[in-house]
């Protein structure tokens, strides 16, 4: 159960107490929002990719979208999201759940610099119904992220 993955893995860093389960999805950046009642900006959407065979974890803020250019100078390849039927055989989350916490072993997880205008930043916890509420530093902790990356457009560049 990813859901319970997630808590697990948040537990191990004392934050399962921040854990929020709604009544209604989460399973979307608007969604989202509406749950936790903040701008979507504010949720940290966790986006999966195919990089050079492997997957790893992008953690952006809500209304971010990738930018190719800088993909593909960071990580040398293409951006290549993971099809829908691959995500949580790959990432150990299902789509609408997937996040950076008791993600499978061989994930590489990187935080994009657009979270980093917040002071708390809310990622799903493995469920289309869920969130935690976590600062910069809990979700670097959390997250056992590799790296601080910048692949996501500016604001100019829509």
């Amino acid at each position: 159960m990813s859901f319970e993955k997630a808590k697990n893995h948040l537990a191990k860093y004392g934050l399962e107490d921040k854990i929020r389960v709604f009544d209604v999805s989460s399973a979307t950046v608007p969604l989202a929002a509406a749950a936790v009642g903040c701008e979507e900006d504010r949720i940290a959407k966790t986006l999966s990719f195919s990089v050079n065979g492997e997957c790893a974890l992008i953690v952006t803020s809500g209304k971010s979208k990738i930018s190719n250019p800088k993909f593909k100078n960071f990580f040398g390849c293409k951006a290549v999201m993971l099809k829908f039927d691959e995500v949580e055989e790959k990432t150990g989350h299902s789509v609408g759940g997937v996040c950076p916490f008791g993600a499978n072993e061989n994930v590489k997880i990187y935080l994009d610099e657009s979270l980093k205008r917040y002071e708390t930043v809310f990622p799903a916890c493995g469920s289309a119904n869920s969130a935690v509420e976590l600062s910069i530093k809990e979700l670097e902790l959390a997250s056992n992220f590799d790296a601080w990356i910048d692949v996501c457009k500016k604001d100019e560049e829509e």
